[in-house]
């Protein structure tokens, strides 16, 4: 019988998801380099599909005790863009139905902009509610960013389809009629806070990208109005932007020059 070439080698194993397979023993013999090349990429990617569905399973522990306890409405709240010296600062809310599966998930800090838009497709067809709460740089000056962050966040619940009967929140503490935990590093521990990371993050990177339209000089598109080198200098040399944070010590730095 003729040798499979390498090609229809590799095309067998998209179909495989078992390294003990009859298939995968035979071909672990297979002499040819290129096959070997293949088989090596094949196992070093199961072990990464391992790896990251273990990662989900542990990241969803928050979810699967409050479940038990007989919450099932649970709310992961995030927020993205509290260090920026530009833009808004977006929080998502999500809420995961107990069969969502999405091995990857993580913090999106951890996850390529490519994963993120492809998980929040994901995340936002899948999601039993999802919503965004979004403050403006204006209304971060007035009441600092930290009181704005929770704003955020508060308008996201609010703006869910559904109402939640339990909050995990990253990091912060709200004031909510819902029993809450707030979970230090939570968009690293809890599922439900990663996939609302994830809502956060790519919401105001579009918003970002949509204000460099305007303002091109600044490089929003890139910096995501974080205080990059190029984004100082155009603050030297252009001035501020309404999109700025008046109250950021950069940007209060440019006003009183």
């Amino acid at each position: 019988m003729m040798k499979l070439t390498i090609e229809e080698i590799g095309n067998r194993l998209a179909g495989i998801s078992n390294p003990e397979s009859d298939f995968v023993r035979k071909i672990s013999s297979d002499e040819r380099a290129g096959v070997q090349r293949v088989l090596k990429k094949w196992l070093k990617l199961q072990e990464q599909r391992k790896f990251q569905e273990e990662r989900f399973f542990e990241m969803s522990a928050f979810e699967r005790d409050l479940r038990s306890k007989g919450y099932k409405y649970i709310a992961g709240i995030d927020e993205a863009g509290r260090g920026p010296l530009a833009g808004p600062v977006v929080a998502g809310s999500v809420i995961l139905p107990a069969d969502f599966n999405l091995p990857g998930l993580d913090d999106s800090k951890k996850l390529s902009p490519a994963k993120r838009e492809e998980y929040y497709e994901v995340i936002t067809r899948d999601a039993i509610a999802w919503g965004t709460g979004i403050i403006d740089a204006k209304e971060i000056d007035r009441i600092n960013i930290l009181q704005a962050a929770k704003k955020a966040m508060l308008a996201a619940v609010v703006n869910m389809k559904s109402a939640p009967d339990f909050l995990l929140v990253d990091a912060v503490s709200l004031e909510t009629p819902y029993p809450a935990e707030a979970l230090i590093k939570g968009d690293a521990r809890s599922i439900s806070i990663a996939a609302a990371s994830v809502v956060a993050k790519v919401t105001r990177d579009r918003m970002m990208k949509e204000i460099s339209l305007q303002y091109p000089e600044y490089g929003f598109s890139a910096n995501m109005g974080y205080g990059t080198a190029e984004h100082l200098e155009a603050l030297r040399i252009y001035g501020i932007t309404p999109y700025h944070r008046k109250s950021f010590a950069p940007v209060k730095a440019c006003l009183e020059s």
